[in-house]
């Protein structure tokens, strides 16, 4: 509402302003408006107008967030997190995919060398490169889901190199000494969350072919939308506030009822009791739908955990923080 009331000139300033997963949120969003009240036009950009006051000028340079961050996270976590935001022109190149969807970079990269496309996908986001990954034949898939899994680092030589092979093969498409903190058994488990049930389970199967103990490493550290029985209820209470009811009732279609009755609980009586009558009367849906909201509310649980809001418990129990 606010963008479309601006005008495409300063809303154009704003977009360019936001990352790739951002724009297409929000274009969908605005397609999605056909009209609204002026009244509620008008006490949109009062509220944003109230907001714009309390705020002051801020600026930081790169050494006041690395610091802030390392302090905050601790050097492993803080080490990932800054590798994302600082990586700067390195992956330039890279990060021009993050604007193309799941089948037109599966179709650019599906020929290069199974260890380049597993470093590739892990500066993706996860959804994003799971759904790329779904894309690949099964035993392209199996392999790079491994190489992810065994990927320790990206060293800034090799990560420089194929940005700019990347750059190239999009026709026209470092400073820090240590390598970027980038796969992992983490990295592997948080894209498995999104290929889908049946993808997931040939991966794993084939991971365990090659190193059990890995494949159960990879498992434990997934989190599913079962695993939110694991979170207590202050937590699942969070989650609610944020989440619509629409999506909340396609994603408890594949809820167990253990998990059901967590929800239920976690709500008012009267919400509880109108969600149960719209569950009820809520007809065939597809599993897609199912799995597409569910994997919505994840990704909110995984926010509200970054930020400390909420603790995750994975299926290797309680130490997992993410």
């Amino acid at each position: 509402m606010l963008l479309l009331s601006l005008g495409p000139d300063a809303a154009a300033e704003v977009l360019k302003n936001l990352g790739p997963r951002e724009v297409q949120k929000l274009g969908h969003a605005m397609a999605g408006i056909k009209s609204v009240p002026r009244e509620k036009v008008e006490s949109l950009l009062d509220e944003l107008e109230a907001r714009a006051a309390k705020g002051a000028a801020l600026a930081a340079d790169e050494e006041m967030i690395r610091a802030m961050l390392t302090k905050a996270l601790g050097d492993d976590k803080a080490a990932n997190l800054i590798g994302r935001i600082l990586q700067g022109s390195d992956t330039a190149g890279i990060e021009s995919l993050k604007w193309m969807d799941a089948p037109t970079v599966a179709d650019l990269i599906k020929n290069e060398h199974p260890q380049i496309i597993a470093t590739i996908l892990v500066h993706l986001e996860y959804d994003h490169a799971g759904e790329i990954l779904k894309l690949f034949p099964e035993r392209l898939r199996n392999d790079v889901l491994l190489r992810i899994a065994t990927l320790d680092g990206v060293q800034p030589v090799a990560l420089k190199e194929l940005n700019e092979a990347m750059m190239r093969l999009m026709a026209g498409a470092s400073g820090n000494v240590k390598k970027a903190a980038m796969g992992g058994v983490r990295h592997a488990a948080e894209i498995l969350n999104f290929v889908g049930q049946a993808a997931e389970t040939a991966i794993i199967d084939n991971v365990r072919e090659y190193d059990p103990d890995l494949a159960q490493k990879i498992l434990d550290e997934m989190f599913t939308f079962e695993n939110l029985l694991d979170v207590d209820d202050r937590g699942i209470q969070l989650l609610l506030r944020e989440e619509q009811s629409d999506s909340l009732i396609l994603a408890l279609k594949g809820a167990s009822p253990e998990l059901r009755e967590k929800i239920f609980k976690n709500m008012s009586q009267r919400a509880a009791e109108m969600l149960k009558e719209d569950l009820e009367s809520k007809g065939p849906v597809r599993l897609s739908e199912v799995e597409a909201e569910q994997k919505e509310i994840i990704k909110i649980a995984r926010r509200l955990a970054d930020e400390g809001q909420i603790q995750l418990g994975g299926k290797g129990g309680d130490d997992m923080m993410i």
